[in-house]
């Protein structure tokens, strides 16, 4: 799966309105502080930043993803974070699970 096509999964099989343009834009926006939502914002900018992609159209892996939200987690946890930070990035992370479980089925579909 692509980053882009995660980005695209996230943002219809959560809550949350992930997208801000396209998933290019999306993450443009997300690094410079300019995406709609500033929760959103900083963990997209994480997951693309800490998952070692270069563009939206690289490939990405469940482990890349999980990990490079692993220290904006850490961050929330803490007594002065926002809870609902906290409880974004978790449920993104499950998101992330169901993206990759959903893959998995299809490609063993195919085989």
């Amino acid at each position: 799966m692509t980053f882009a096509e995660l980005l695209i999964y996230l943002d219809t099989h959560t809550p949350y309105s992930l997208l801000d343009g396209t998933p290019e834009e999306t993450v443009a926006k997300a690094r410079t502080g300019a995406h709609r939502d500033p929760v959103a914002g900083s963990i997209i900018a994480r997951l693309f930043e800490g998952s070692g992609v270069q563009t939206t159209e690289d490939p990405l892996a469940r482990a890349q993803a999980v990990a490079a939200l692993g220290p904006l987690r850490l961050a929330y946890m803490k007594d002065d974070a926002p809870v609902e930070g906290f409880r974004m990035v978790e449920k993104i992370v499950h998101a992330i699970d169901r993206a990759f479980d959903e893959e998995a089925l299809r490609l063993k579909g195919k085989a």
